[in-house]
């Protein structure tokens, strides 16, 4: 594969997914294509018991590639990024995120799907899309379910990226770590303690039963959002002029229509 790796550990029970474009792992239709083939194929490995997602170098991701977001692709974008998620969901496989560096977007929502996140104190996280002029429609699922409606809230309106610390005390982020090593070493240490002596189809129907509500949500609102974005917020002046200033590397100037 051209932009992502894969690692096999215990004798097949953890899938490590590495996200590398050789810059800021920026999920472009590229790495998202890649991701929804590779985790379909662990639909049928029966030993499975963990997936884990990290990126290359010292970023998780930057995020979903901004210019793949202009009008006439943000369909297609949309589409194909989702699909990730639904692929996430329908294999009831647990997932763990492992976050260094900006961890921005789109990378993030990928983070946040996962049942755990661990995380070094150099992460930062956030949903800067409004400072775009979008939103990201399943950070606005997800998060309120995690973390409440009031923190959320300050993510996804602000689009202020915060500290890995602002992420633990928020209840998004499981532990963190003074560097790369430590973690690896801890999540090591955690797998074998947690995860590696049980069953690989056990775990997948505690999985479905505890995400019940959390994936019905999902699978309701992702659609809505979809529609919503495609058919009425990129239909504004001020959405287009966000994603354009951005490529364009100027500040937006607002029409508030």
């Amino acid at each position: 594969m051209e932009k992502i790796k894969v690692e096999y550990l215990y004798d097949n029970s953890v899938a490590g997914i590495i996200l590398d474009d050789g810059k800021g792992n920026v999920l472009d239709g590229i790495m998202m294509n890649e991701l929804i083939t590779l985790l379909s194929s662990f639909k049928d490995q029966k030993d499975l018991k963990l997936i884990t997602f990290e990126g290359a170098g010292g970023n998780f991701s930057y995020g979903a590639s901004v210019a793949e977001h202009t009008k006439d692709k943000a369909a297609e974008m949309l589409t194909t990024f989702h699909k990730i998620f639904y692929t996430i969901i329908d294999l009831n496989i647990p997932t763990l995120a492992k976050i260094s560096g900006q961890c921005l977007g789109g990378g993030l929502e990928l983070a946040i799907v996962c049942n755990f996140i661990f995380a070094e104190k150099t992460a930062k996280i956030g949903q800067p899309e409004i400072m775009l002029g979008v939103f990201a429609p399943p950070a606005s699922i997800i998060l309120p379910l995690k973390i409440g409606n009031a923190k959320a809230d300050e993510l996804l309106l602000t689009g202020r990226i915060i500290p890995a610390e602002d992420g633990k005390q928020a209840g998004l982020i499981n532990e963190i770590f003074e560097n790369k090593e430590e973690m690896e070493s801890a999540i090591d240490a955690w797998m074998k303690k947690h995860i590696l002596g049980k069953s690989a189809s056990s775990l997948r129907f505690a999985v479905k039963a505890a995400r019940a509500s959390f994936n019905h949500f999902l699978h309701l609102y992702i659609p809505l959002f979809t529609d919503m974005y495609i058919k009425e917020l990129m239909e504004t002046n001020d959405a287009n002029e966000g994603i354009n200033s951005f490529i364009e590397k100027r500040k937006p100037v607002w029409k508030n229509c």
